[in-house]
């Protein structure tokens, strides 16, 4: 059981480039996922608000990195979402180009938790969003969720499926997740603890 207890969550800095990026050295974790994966929802379950993260009527709506402070110790970034149709070409470059930025010369940035549905077969969206980073090196969690919607005789084989799709590195790990159940929270706050216990 982690020893990792959200005490404050806020919303700190919203930023499009990177001279914006908090400059206090504070250990930096990624989100990234399809639009209408449920980051919202992860960030408002893990962070124990209701409403931190405020779900857009208009997926794919979010822009910007948005930089939340929590415990005053490290942040969560969550990144725009990918894939949604209705946001043009023009528009996902400009996304793409913004989570490049951020990855080249990150060296706060200790971890990325790719959220995928844990209901259907990687988008090649996500096939893609997972190469792109395993291109920078960078480690990575698999976030399965809506874990609870799959039922028990089905998940050992969606998490399989789930693995090959996105060849999955040696080092990455899978959590399963649930904003409704909480399952997998405790799991996620004990990977950030060994992160941040590290740079004490």
């Amino acid at each position: 059981m982690s020893s990792l207890k959200i005490s404050n969550a806020k919303l700190d800095i919203i930023a499009v480039r990177r001279s914006q990026y908090p400059s206090d050295g504070k250990p930096e974790f990624l989100l990234v996922g399809r639009s209408n994966v449920g980051k919202s929802s992860f960030i408002n379950a893990l962070l124990n608000q209701k409403n931190l993260a405020r779900t857009s009527a208009r997926p794919g709506k979010t822009q910007t990195l948005n930089f939340y402070l929590v415990n005053n110790s490290f942040y969560f970034i969550d990144v725009p979402g990918y894939g949604y149709a209705s946001v043009n070409q023009e528009q996902q470059k400009k996304m793409g180009l913004l989570i490049e930025e951020y990855l080249e010369k990150r060296e706060q940035m200790k971890r990325v938790f790719m959220l995928v549905d844990s209901r259907i077969k990687p988008t090649d969206n996500d096939i893609q969003m997972y190469q792109f980073l395993k291109y920078y090196n960078i480690p990575v969690t698999i976030v399965l969720t809506k874990i609870d919607k799959v039922g028990t005789s089905k998940r050992e084989r969606n998490i399989k499926m789930i693995k090959d799709t996105l060849n999955l590195a040696v080092g990455d790990n899978l959590v399963m997740f649930s904003s409704v159940t909480k399952l997998g929270c405790e799991e996620i706050l004990k990977i950030l603890e060994n992160y941040i216990i590290e740079t004490i």
